[in-house]
């Protein structure tokens, strides 16, 4: 059984009292009510950050930086004092900004806390001798692990991370490996965000923890046949995962021999494990190529053997059943096939075609058992699974929504005739299904649970089509209460991310709730540069169309205008990290159409990023963003958009923004520099706040509970712009 959670002053010492002006949205303004006197209430000074100014020149073309000093010299170290300082004062600001509406998050908050089943648990797996499942205790931020026999008897717990949590402000547990003799079981854990994960190893029957000596990997441990060593990825100082090491239990990590090491910086190396168990995979790339090495699980020590050479724009991944490879591959279209090898001839040279690429039927993924293939696609948007019989037959699983989202779950053996899945869409909670291929039926074994209450019929939900500017057809899914009228004065919120194609789930959310509750329509924009229509749909929004990202949500929010779900000015919206910068980008580019705007982690500060190369996620980036160093086609292009360097002198939305100190993926310093810039260049008083988790990093706080607060913040936040207190 394996889990794994898998992917940049002086200050006054204390912050000086004056006036803040946020602004809600006057009638002049937007057409909307009556002006809020109330909201000139609270009273503080924003911080300063510290001027560090800097002009950069590529391709003869010289770019001012107002606030380069803001990333510390010594990063990933973070020391230094001025910059902590002015971070912290950020911190200060936020709290008392938020202090107005102190009742109404603690309201929201309440909410979302009576929507968690306080001693949830998951659906058992079983692996070989044993059922595996975690439980949360009625209180508790953090899961216990837990096995018991197949055959009976008592259950076990293998993992408390409450108990591993005590006296960190960060836990998060990387991965949780079962070694094959059932003995030992491998688990890793980060305890400030910076995804930094050390390995443990624990003998489950005494526990004692037999090995500690593996840190500074990716947290995931590829255990040998033979239970007695196991394979690891290191990472580098600047935290790209570079090397795979081998491991003797209990031994020293000096001796540790190394499996691969990636050359290229441009290049991470992952690593898993065939569903038969029978060969390790190294796997290396960047955002648009692959490369495949097999090692079998029985001999870990073996050379690696090279499936393909890397060709740029290939991608492919490999799985193993019988005496065949079965590969999914983009070498003849970019919507992928599937073909298969024989085990003893992996190459390319050996590929047959097995399942044929489709114009319409994008292949994400593949999973291969003893008696079967599961092949997960996407057609017209929607998910689709797909068993293949390895005799030739096959069918399509059916499920009972129009819009929804479905994905293979939890399945860690190799010979099953029961197939777990995980099914959602905007009104139905995350369900999961047991599919026994013999009876072709869903099996209902758990659906999410709404203590407070969840009456699914209260709530509608429809899949829209808005006209790009360009003519296509952009996907929205969206959901309210039966009760919204779409006459313009309801409340929207829309949200999006289009990069790296990763498409936005259809998904059902708890915490979405308390907006449907309170009047809003809550809309996903299905943009280019996500997935959801196919492979190519990524590809109409990276490079040099990224910017029909942008305009795609624009686009998607006049639609829902013109529909009648919101006015100008009535739209709230929100993004992380990439999706970040989509909210730096709209919020230069149309800034009167929204209400308010929340960007985590936001990535806004994209041409000095990409600018830099000693950051380690700048070279495999390219790919998906540009290479400006070299390029001056990509440089100028990114120059016209990133959100740091195109602020202008115009009024600008509520905005709250977030970051973490010890973020790998989006440094901390990019949002504080957007903030800083904003504040310097817009024209408005509408609040804008920065908080920054000083101990955490890309996903925020940790614990089911301290992240539902910061959940809570951000609605609040949203309410307070259109004009809540309470």
């Amino acid at each position: 059984m394996s889990y794994h959670r898998p992917g940049p002053i002086l200050l006054v010492a204390a912050v000086v009292v004056a006036v803040i002006f946020w602004i809600n949205r006057t009638a002049e303004d937007n057409g909307m009510g009556t002006k809020d006197t109330e909201m000139k209430a609270k009273q503080m000074e924003a911080p300063e950050a510290p001027a560090s100014p800097r002009d950069i020149t590529y391709h003869g073309i010289t770019v001012h930086d107002p606030f380069a000093g803001l990333k510390d010299e010594d990063y990933p170290t973070v020391d230094d004092e001025e910059t902590l300082a002015y971070l912290r004062a950020e911190n200060a600001y936020f709290e008392a900004a938020m202090e107005p509406v102190e009742g109404l998050t603690e309201t929201i908050f309440e909410e979302l806390k009576g929507r968690v089943k306080e001693d949830d648990s998951s659906v058992p797996a079983r692996d070989g001798s044993y059922l595996y499942h975690w439980r949360f205790e009625p209180g508790a931020q953090y899961r216990q692990w837990l096995r018991q026999p197949v055959a009976g008897g008592d259950e076990v717990v293998i993992l408390d991370e409450a108990q591993r949590a005590e006296g960190h402000d960060f836990y998060n547990l990387g991965t949780l490996s079962i070694s094959p003799d059932e003995r030992y079981m491998a688990w890793s854990e980060d305890l400030d965000g910076a995804e930094r994960y050390r390995i443990f190893v624990r003998d489950i029957e005494s526990g004692e923890i037999v090995d500690q000596a593996v840190s500074e990997s990716v947290g995931y441990a590829a255990w040998a046949a033979d239970s007695k060593s196991f394979l690891y990825t290191v990472l580098s100082e600047e935290w790209r995962p570079y090397k795979v090491m081998h491991h003797q239990l209990g031994a020293e990590t000096a001796g540790d021999a190394m499996v691969y090491e990636e050359a290229d910086p441009a290049f991470f190396v992952g690593m898993s494990k065939t569903q038969s168990r029978a060969y390790f995979i190294i796997l290396t790339g960047d955002n648009v190529t692959t490369e495949l090495r097999l090692i079998p699980t029985a001999r870990p020590g073996a050379e690696p053997v090279l499936v393909a050479p890397r060709k740029t724009n290939h991608q492919y991944y490999i799985d193993h059943a019988g005496d065949l490879f079965f590969i999914r591959t983009n070498d003849t279209h970019k919507n992928f096939r599937v073909a298969v090898a024989p085990e003893a001839s992996p190459g390319q040279e050996a590929w047959q075609e097995l399942i044929a690429a489709s114009d319409t039927n994008y292949i994400r993924g593949i999973a291969s058992f003893e008696d079967f293939l599961v092949i997960e696609e996407r057609l017209g948007g929607l998910d689709q699974i797909r068993v293949r019989y390895h005799n030739g037959d096959e069918h399509f699983i059916a499920f009972p929504e129009a819009a929804y989202t479905a994905r293979v779950g939890n399945n860690p053996e190799y010979a099953i005739d029961t197939l777990r899945l995980h099914y959602e869409s905007m009104v139905t909670p995350d369900t999961v299904f047991d599919y026994p291929l013999a009876e072709r039926r869903l099996v209902s074994r758990k659906v999410q649970e709404i203590p407070s209450g969840y009456e699914a019929s209260d709530y509608t939900t429809e899949r829209l089509w808005a006209t790009a500017r360009d003519g296509v057809k952009v996907p929205i899914s969206i959901v309210y209460r039966k009760d919204f009228k779409k006459d313009g004065q309801g409340r929207l919120h829309v949200t999006g991310y289009g990069a790296y194609g990763s498409g936005y789930p259809i998904n059902f959310s708890s915490v979405r709730l308390s907006l449907l509750d309170r009047g809003f329509a809550y809309a996903i924009a299905h943009i280019r540069g996500g997935d959801e229509m196919g492979f190519q749909w990524y590809e109409d929004g990276k490079l040099f169309k990224r910017t029909n990202t942008f305009h795609d949500f624009v686009d998607v929010a006049e639609h829902l205008i013109a529909e009648g779900y919101a006015t100008a000015g009535n739209i709230s919206i929100s993004g992380g990290s990439a999706g970040g910068s989509l909210m730096g980008y709209v919020a230069n580019s149309d800034p009167e159409l929204w209400r308010a705007i929340v960007a985590h982690v936001p990535f806004v500060d994209i041409l000095n990023t990409m600018l830099d190369d000693s950051l380690p996620l700048t070279p495999i980036e390219w790919p998906e963003w540009g290479n400006p160093i070299t390029d001056r086609a990509a440089f100028e292009y990114i120059l016209s958009y990133s959100p740091y360097d195109n602020i202008t002198a115009q009024d600008y939305p509520p905005m709250m923004v977030t970051a973490g100190l010890n973020d790998p993926r989006v440094t901390y310093w990019e949002p504080a520099k957007w903030v800083a810039r904003l504040r310097t260049i817009k024209t408005d008083h509408n609040l804008l706040v920065l908080k920054t988790n000083m101990g955490a990093g890309h996903r925020g706080r940790t614990g089911r509970y301290k992240a539902l607060f910061e959940v809570a913040e951000e609605y609040a936040f949203i309410l307070m712009a259109f004009g809540e207190r309470d």
